[in-house]
């Protein structure tokens, strides 16, 4: 693999503020035009005029040779003293976890963490960790491992899906997959797990959606519509909507979901719609929707796309959104109503709202709710799923505001000492108890119960960079620095500010690398989030047909 230098550093405040307005107005690649202002005016101007067309992308000069970025180029802004000594730190860190299958690199194993005694599955290729350490290599102009990667993941899923005596859906990606080398025969063997071998034997929900968004970014950055219009590939998105997109008794747009199906990979009552799920399960449907080739099969899940779209856009922002004044409605709710016309559709009683939502809620914020089911408001801040919400524009640019806003309000309870929180409050006490089944890992403010996870750095800098507040991404990747090189590049932090590394840890944890870079570099160079976000949306409408009877 060519190892390319990646000097990246910050640059000052006034530096940082970019008007990417005028990106597409000069020359029509994605070079920018630096020391300018970047607002949320300019953003949105950009993607619209990007029309979020994907073939407009793809088949640009910028982006068949790659970016125009100070990575690719081995050059770097910033200031005068040069690039931040964490950079070559993590650049060299992440390229000792890269994988290789048969002389070639197919991915980065979870954590490369020596003194550990128990390896368990961290020496595997998580498909959810990989995207981090794609995004990087993608930005530094090294597409070969992504593409390796999306191959290789894309045969596995080919592979029998046994758990005990079931067998799961042919659309199911692996969760992680190992190299098994045998000596002896001097032969490697890609090995997958399904689910079968993880805590409660639970099949992994997002991985065809992270496998969609990264076929996306991939083909974004490189121009290579080779790759997603490929049969493989048309058949394996196919089959990955297939899964999500099947009819049953289900009378909500969202995706049903059991715990431990996502990162959040235990017990933590997560079960119902888990919002990670569905803003996922959206931006996938929207990736996917650009790929798809309108041939026979592919219209018809083109056609289904665009109505399930439409139905989880409406359903998502109004029955999922919380802020001041959704609150206090929901506070005000009666119970028991019959018919088309409550109010209190999910019937969700108010005395069920937890005491911590109305001093935590400020009168400017807003963010969509942990899960929304019958008789059931999970009141909990995820990061994931709110960040996600930005990318994907399944927030709207109101609502999208509102959520940094209320990270902005609440940066102690959110961001601390080490971003970012995973969700927010933790859970404790019976609670707990009776929510995790006693999980000894999951203690309050730890791991996945309110634990600071430095891998949500890239998506909080994304989601900081839409918004037009990159002085925000630039505070949380300060204090960042300030911490991981020195801890060892932890997999998590612990108590309320995230002050404490994690009980229960793993240094070297690849995707805390991967996600410091990452910001980085996108806040280095805006353009490069070109990848990853999605348009400001527009109204989705699914395909009217006429009737047989229209002509009689």
């Amino acid at each position: 693999m060519k190892r390319v230098s990646s000097h990246v550093s910050i640059a000052s405040e006034a530096e940082i503020n970019l008007d990417l307005s005028r990106l597409l107005i000069d020359k029509p690649r994605f070079a920018l035009e630096r020391k300018r202002s970047f607002d949320e005016q300019s953003w949105s101007e950009l993607t619209h005029r990007q029309n979020d067309g994907f073939d407009s992308v793809m088949h640009s000069p910028a982006f068949r040779t790659g970016f125009e970025s100070p990575f690719s180029t081995g050059t770097h802004f910033g200031e005068p003293s040069g690039p931040h000594p964490l950079v070559n730190e993590a650049w060299e860190a992440l390229r000792k976890s890269v994988v290789y299958f048969r002389g070639q690199p197919v991915g980065t194993i979870a954590a490369v963490d020596h003194a550990s005694e128990e390896v368990l599955n961290y020496d595997q290729v998580f498909v959810r960790d990989f995207v981090p350490s794609a995004l990087a290599f993608l930005m530094n102009n090294e597409p070969e491992i992504v593409k390796n990667f999306l191959l290789k993941t894309l045969h596995l899923q080919s592979s029998e899906k046994m758990v005990d005596r079931f067998k799961l859906g042919a659309g199911a990606m692996p969760a992680s997959f190992k190299v098994d080398r045998n000596k002896n025969r001097n032969t490697e063997t890609l090995v997958a797990d399904f689910g079968e071998s993880a805590i409660g034997r639970v099949a992994p929900v997002d991985s065809g959606f992270w496998w969609i968004i990264l076929l996306r970014a991939y083909t974004k950055y490189t121009g290579d519509a080779s790759l997603s219009e490929s049969p493989d590939c048309q058949k394996c998105m196919r089959l990955i909507l297939n899964l999500c997109l099947s009819e049953g008794f289900d009378t909500f747009p969202t995706l049903l979901c059991t715990d431990g199906c996502s990162m959040i990979d235990r017990r933590m009552g997560i079960y119902g719609y888990p919002i990670e799920i569905q803003a996922l399960f959206y931006m996938a449907l929207r990736c996917a929707l650009q790929m798809l080739k309108p041939d026979g099969e592919g219209n018809d899940f083109i056609e289904k796309i665009g109505q399930r779209l439409h139905a989880l856009t409406y359903h998502m922002r109004n029955y999922f959104w919380l802020d001041f004044p959704h609150l206090n409605n929901i506070y005000r709710y009666k119970t028991e109503e019959y018919s088309h016309t409550a109010v209190n559709k999910f019937n969700v009683i108010p005395d069920s709202i937890p005491d911590w939502v109305f001093d935590f809620m400020p009168c400017r914020g807003g963010y969509f709710l942990g899960n929304v089911s019958p008789a059931m408001m999970d009141f909990r801040w995820f990061a994931l799923g709110n960040c996600i919400a930005i990318i994907s524009s399944l927030a709207t640019p109101e609502q999208s505001s509102a959520i940094m806003d209320l990270i902005e309000e609440r940066w102690d309870e959110l961001v601390g000492e080490v971003p970012l929180k995973i969700c927010y409050p933790a859970i404790e006490n019976h609670e707990w108890r009776i929510i995790t089944g006693c999980d000894p890992k999951n203690t309050r403010w730890s791991y996945h119960n309110g634990g600071s996870w430095p891998v949500l750095l890239w998506l909080l800098t994304a989601a900081c960079i839409k918004t037009g507040r990159p002085q925000m991404a630039k505070r949380a990747i300060e204090l960042s620095e300030a911490r991981l090189l020195k801890d060892g590049w932890p997999e998590y932090y612990d108590g309320k500010a995230g002050k404490f590394v994690g009980k229960q840890a793993r240094k070297f944890q690849t995707w805390s690398i991967a996600g410091y870079l990452v910001s980085r570099m996108m806040l280095e160079d805006p353009s490069t989030l070109m990848m990853i976000s999605m348009e400001e949306d527009r109204p989705v409408k699914p395909t009217m047909r006429r009737s047989a009877s229209w002509n009689a």
